[in-house]
């Protein structure tokens, strides 16, 4: 049994979820729906209950319309889908796979910069990426010389918290962001002589920022939108991309992301409103492309990486850029978008993925 069983790396909060159905975004069912297809049994772990002296863990696992907590053998292929910042944590998790077992996607959290750097490297992918700096005094000068229209955005930030605008209009810059307790009234503060508040720098100097070119996206009735392109390794180790889908931006915003009022919608069919037939079938081939290039560039650098979402934005004139990429992607926008087989898929990819890897070992 043991050969066959495919870990699944949960954070503390969902896995304390599992006996009681509230696993939030995770799908348990659609894990064990694909495990079941290629031969694998599934068990759902934490990383604080993986003893790495007796080389064992406990993990629940299925067993009819309930789960059980069981002691067994560490599974010689993990998935990870938790996020770990605690050194501490991070520590263990590298000495797991010093012990040899495979944990794909073990670091799923990089920096923007880091990842931009990274694809920096290719010439083909440098051109399709928005100029981006390390937000500092010299680095916003420079931007607000060379563009009209920019992003601050943290680092390591996520779901689109404590991202800003900053626009050049008529009478000067302004700077556009979310203000209230639950951040729903977006104010704009004009800026005296282009001057950044003091408030803003000084958050600057606690959380590392990026100050990137504001891209001119492609709209449907004004609102601005973007794509998540989900890219995974399959069943042979290469990549593919399971499923894209469109998020637009909230009436009068600039985000697009989900949490932040963006509402998802088949990719197609929000390009062929914004742009004329043959360019959004062009802007679409770019995208698949791109995204697959991507992750072919980062996977050369990075370790073990099988399952990115990337963030790519299409320009009214029908160029594709990349905004971002993501380590962890959630998944639940092919839900929400109603695309359930890209959702069921995005699930089965990393099952296969995890056949092929066991294949390897036993080979």
């Amino acid at each position: 049994m043991h050969q066959n069983m495919i870990g699944i790396l949960l954070s503390a909060k969902m896995h304390r979820g599992i006996p009681q159905g509230r696993t939030a975004w995770e799908s348990l069912s659609f894990y064990e729906k694909s495990a079941r297809k290629y031969g694998l049994i599934p068990c759902y772990l934490q990383l604080k209950d993986i003893d790495l002296e007796s080389g064992t863990c406990l993990a629940y696992m299925p067993s009819g319309t309930e789960y059980q907590l069981v002691r067994l053998k560490i599974p010689l292929v993990i998935h990870n889908r938790a996020i770990y910042k605690d050194p501490a944590a991070i520590q263990k998790l590298q000495r797991l796979l010093a012990r040899g077992v495979i944990v794909f996607n073990s670091n799923n959290r990089y920096g923007k910069q880091e990842i931009y750097n990274l694809l920096s490297k290719d010439p083909e992918l440098a051109s399709c990426l928005p100029m981006s700096h390390p937000a500092n005094s010299a680095s916003m000068q420079m931007m607000m010389h060379r563009y009209k229209d920019l992003i601050l955005k943290p680092d390591r930030g996520s779901v689109g918290r404590g991202i800003y605008r900053l626009q050049k209009a008529q009478y000067g810059w302004k700077l556009v962001y979310p203000e209230g307790r639950k951040r729903s009234y977006w104010k704009e503060q004009p800026l005296r002589q282009g001057a950044l508040p003091g408030w803003l720098i000084r958050r600057f100097s606690k959380t590392p920022y990026l100050v990137q070119q504001r891209l001119d996206l492609a709209e449907v009735d004004g609102r601005p939108f973007d794509l998540r392109v989900t890219v995974q390794r399959g069943l042979h180790g290469s990549w593919g991309i399971t499923g894209m889908f469109a998020k637009l931006s909230a009436p009068g915003r600039f985000l697009s992301n989900i949490a932040q009022g963006g509402t998802p919608y088949p990719a197609e069919l929000l390009i062929k409103q914004a742009l004329p037939s043959t360019a959004a079938v062009d802007a679409l081939e770019r995208t698949r492309s791109l995204a697959l290039a991507a992750a072919s560039r980062l996977s050369h650098e990075l370790p073990i990486l099988a399952d990115l979402g990337i963030d790519i934005g299409i320009t009214q004139d029908g160029q594709a850029y990349i905004i971002e990429c993501n380590g962890r992607d959630q998944r639940y926008g092919f839900r929400q978008a109603g695309m359930t087989e890209a959702w069921e898929a995005s699930y089965d990819q990393p099952m296969s993925y995890a056949a092929y890897l066991l294949q390897l070992i036993r080979e």
